[in-house]
């Protein structure tokens, strides 16, 4: 009974985040979902950029320290081996839903593209950048990362195999392809509200920071020499730009 608890938890924890990221989707690309990052209910003054970095912080703080290797440890020992993952992508998805639910838009135009073929191209980039974000994940291993594989296993007293180390396709360009993803579909937009713009400098700031000081530095203490050598060959975020750690 337990293990099919574990099981539920964990297929209700990859509905929710399937919803929050299609919604994120939307949101970002102002487009079909009632509440946007655009949308008509405009908030003005400092209290709304307050609650903004607030909301932001808020996933931030829960997504990086969740994340940590010490925090993972200590946390397997409460929720169990096989709904830890779950758990991480449940959180972060409802720190989003967060986000989307209490976000103040801000409409004042930072830069419009008039141009609606111009336009439609912007929007067409920012669409790619989500594909990217997508398929990472599959050259990895998109079940393990939400959960699911381990949730099954489980299910079936099986012991869930070790991630591996892994740089397919796209990793071969950048080593965080998801990252890059996320930052494209931030940015290319037709029309850059302040809100907008609040939004996409403090995602990126928090995802460069993050990669560059937490994540790297766990991933070389769990991988060693095979990842450092992976730094030398192969540029963070940015394709195709100088090499450094």
């Amino acid at each position: 009974m337990k293990k099919f608890i574990v099981l539920i938890y964990g297929l209700i924890a990859y509905l929710v985040f399937l919803i929050s990221f299609l919604y994120a989707i939307a949101f970002v690309g102002d487009f079909l979902v009632p509440k946007t990052i655009n949308s008509e209910t405009e908030s003005t003054g400092l209290s709304a950029i307050i609650i903004n970095l607030s909301l932001l912080s808020i996933f931030a703080i829960q997504h990086s320290v969740m994340a940590r290797p010490a925090f993972k440890a200590w946390w397997i020992k409460i929720i169990g081996k096989a709904a830890e993952r779950s758990t991480y992508i449940l959180l972060t998805s409802l720190a989003l839903l967060l986000i989307f639910w209490k976000w103040q838009p801000i409409n004042t135009v930072v830069w419009e593209v008039g141009n609606s073929t111009l336009a439609m191209l912007i929007f067409g980039i920012s669409a790619l950048g989500w594909l990217i974000v997508l398929l990472s994940t599959f050259m990895i291993s998109h079940f393990e990362l939400f959960g699911l594989t381990q949730i099954f296993d489980n299910f079936k007293s099986r012991t869930s195999k070790s991630a591996t180390f892994q740089t397919n396709f796209l990793y071969k360009i950048v080593r965080h392809p998801i990252m890059l993803g996320f930052i494209i579909a931030f940015w290319f937009t037709p029309v850059m509200t302040l809100g907008h713009l609040l939004f996409a400098s403090v995602t990126s700031l928090y995802i460069l920071i993050a990669v560059k000081y937490l994540e790297e530095k766990d991933l070389r203490k769990t991988l060693g020499k095979a990842y450092e050598d992976y730094q030398q060959k192969v540029p963070m975020i940015l394709p195709f730009s100088k090499i450094a750690k």
